[in-house]
């Protein structure tokens, strides 16, 4: 089960990088490369414990629909989410928030299974994991720029 793991420093509060992570309107800012877009369950705003999200998103050339839901909430020091349905055999993601001096330390942790035993462990090592590593540093440096500068406030009302 490949393990990604990325620490990213934010110079603004914990609170506001907390609701930006979890913040729906931002993620689609943040995947707009792959046209996602979020079709069911929370399609705006900021998702909570036990709601879920579908989405319809392009991955290396093919339309794939993914669900997760929001499983583990500690409102500002983290939340997971897992996939309910989708192309993974499985996933968790868990985000973790450390304020530090002068802002917050974002600690992504996530974990998968990719679908087709052999195939799927092949995939990983040639591509996949250096894909996700991208789709989540191109994540998480969204969120750095919204919470670093007045933007946030456009995304948390």
């Amino acid at each position: 089960m490949p393990l990604i793991k990325l620490l990213t420093i934010i110079k603004a509060d914990k609170n506001i990088v907390f609701d930006l992570s979890r913040s729906i309107d931002l993620h689609k800012t943040s995947t707009n490369h792959t046209n996602e877009e979020a079709i069911g369950g929370r399609t705006e705003g900021l998702i909570k414990i036990n709601e879920s999200v579908t989405w319809r998103a392009k991955h290396l050339g093919i339309y794939q629909i993914l669900t997760t839901k929001i499983t583990e909430f500690k409102r500002p020091e983290y939340f997971c989410d897992e996939m309910v349905k989708g192309a993974f055999k499985e996933f968790k993601h868990e985000h973790h928030f450390k304020e530090i001096k002068n802002g917050t330390l974002m600690t992504d942790h996530f974990e998968y299974i990719s679908p087709l035993g052999i195939l799927g462990k092949l995939a990983d090592k040639i591509f996949l994991k250096k894909y996700m590593i991208d789709l989540l540093e191109k994540r998480n440096q969204t969120i750095k720029e919204f919470a670093e500068s007045d933007k946030w406030k456009e995304i948390i009302k």
